[in-house]
């Protein structure tokens, strides 16, 4: 049985807590799937990594870095959207509960790997959302892919989806700042600061460019 659901989050809202719980309890079960399409997932990067090294002497790749959202974080979610804590369906409409992320030097190598995985004829694409080219309003910048990834266990195969964002070492730095920032927002100048990270938010975008440019340049 998995924590009690009124341990993870201040519920106030009129729920049936019996229900809320079995239904996490089923949830939690499947955690197993998602764990296992990361895995997947990160077994197609590195060969892709590997044969960039091999073929091209170069690699695109910083870093990779994967993650399954907690239980208190999905049910948070679930609440900020109005959705339902006693329906599975609701936990089955978050697109992140597996989410991996990956750091790459320059803004063309984060469009040339989304073609490649992309042409894998074993993921499914389900979204794309291209944050670079037109970012979110506090400036965040990142390309997220929304995958199917196929997990085959002995008896079944699955279906995972799993939200892959590609970004560059410029953008993960800003983003990592912005989300300690973020949660610090008992400043009472928190609106000038929220203008001031995305003034940020376009000096690395203007570094980002500009690097991109070098790095072609020298290419050549």
């Amino acid at each position: 049985m998995g924590k009690l659901i009124i341990d993870l989050i201040d519920i106030k809202e009129d729920v049936n807590l019996e229900k809320a719980q079995s239904v996490l309890d089923i949830f939690m079960k499947e955690m197993a799937k998602f764990s296992a399409g990361l895995k997947v997932l990160n077994a197609k990067i590195d060969i892709l990594n590997d044969e960039f090294q091999r073929t091209y002497q170069y690699n695109p790749i910083e870093h990779i870095k994967s993650r399954i959202k907690t239980p208190k974080s999905a049910i948070a979610k679930l609440i900020r959207r109005n959705l339902s804590i006693e329906s599975l369906d609701s936990y089955y409409s978050l697109t992140d509960i597996a989410g991996m992320r990956i750091v790459c030097s320059f803004i063309d190598d984060i469009y040339l790997l989304a073609d490649i995985i992309k042409k894998q004829s074993d993921l499914e694409i389900l979204e794309i959302k291209d944050y670079i080219k037109n970012p979110k309003k506090s400036g965040y910048r990142s390309l997220h892919l929304i995958l199917n990834v196929p997990v085959y266990f002995t008896n079944q195969i699955s279906k995972v989806k799993i939200e892959l964002q590609i970004r560059t070492v410029a953008m993960d730095f800003w983003a990592s700042l912005e989300h300690k920032l973020h949660y610090k927002n008992e400043n009472a100048n928190y609106e000038e600061l929220l203008n001031e990270l995305r003034v940020c938010s376009e000096h690395v975008n203007q570094m980002d460019i500009e690097m991109a440019i070098l790095n072609r340049k020298i290419n050549k």
